[in-house]
């Protein structure tokens, strides 16, 4: 087992229930997204054992952030929503020098990079114009609630795993975000099960995909990769604040992003160098 990654789930998790903030980056940020692909890919292969080495410690990770800090972090974006985004903000744009590097940019990088690149930039800026404003918890289970519930669960996750695109910005325009954050605050097991049947499906699906294009296009794979990370800057940055104190806790909450993407930045070029 791969203890190391109950912490890194965790900071996916917390990620997870941000809107705008996608597990997926963290995952690139923290050096194992392509590891997780390849797990999640191979639990249909004779590996499995394996990949449940490295997937359980994440899941439960995952799961305890999700659970612990759910209410935290519902409240700091309730009360602290620019300082908690420049936060995120300051991790996304601390990764990109990790990326380019990881990607080997200097010596691979050509123009069908580059185009792949702006794609990504595009296909996820874009998302600012998107309608995703809040909707009303759903007091009513029947059939198609339930229905909605996994397939929103099975888009979310498609796109939690694509770094710069957020699963619980997906559940705000599909309207269920508000549910399905209730639901976890307070344990409602039929939300859970039905919405989490969706996700899991829709991760091992998506995983496929992705790791059909890393295996055969990994550099142009990185490129779109690197663009939705840029893209999302334009999705999390909240605007500048209204106040000077303000905007002055949010330098600080920014620096505090960038200090810990240079950290693990920094243990994830360690762990590299001893491979």
């Amino acid at each position: 087992m791969e203890w190391k990654n109950i912490y890194r789930g965790m900071m996916m998790g917390a990620s997870d229930v941000i809107p705008g903030v996608s597990g997926g980056t963290i995952a690139v940020l923290l050096g194992i997204y392509d590891r997780l692909i390849a797990a999640i890919n191979g639990l249909m292969s004779r590996d499995w054992k394996k990949q449940l080495g490295f997937l359980i410690p994440l899941g439960i990770g995952v799961a305890a952030a999700i659970l612990l800090l759910a209410k935290l972090i519902e409240w700091l974006f309730e009360h602290y929503p620019g300082p908690t985004q420049f936060f995120f903000l300051g991790l996304i744009i601390g990764i990109l020098p990790y990326l380019f590097h990881k990607a080997e940019a200097k010596q691979k990088f050509k123009g069908s990079h580059i185009l792949l690149l702006l794609v990504g930039v595009i296909v996820v800026g874009s998302m600012i114009f998107l309608n995703a404003g809040e909707a009303a918890v759903i007091t009513t289970m029947d059939t198609k609630t339930y229905i909605l519930l996994f397939f929103s669960g099975f888009i979310a996750s498609s796109a939690m795993i694509l770094p710069g695109i957020s699963g619980s910005f997906m559940l705000l325009i599909l309207g269920v975000y508000p549910t399905v954050i209730g639901a976890i605050s307070n344990l409602h097991f039929d939300i859970i099960a039905v919405t989490g049947v969706g996700i899991v499906i829709g991760l091992v699906f998506m995983s496929k995909i992705i790791n059909y294009f890393l295996t055969r296009f990994r550099t142009g794979t990185f490129a779109l990769i690197i663009g939705l990370v840029i893209g999302s800057i334009f999705v999390v940055f909240p605007g500048v604040p209204a106040t000077t104190p303000l905007f002055l806790l949010s330098v600080v909450t920014f620096a505090a992003g960038l200090f810990a993407a240079y950290i693990l930045g920094r243990v994830e070029y360690k762990d590299e160098s001893t491979q």
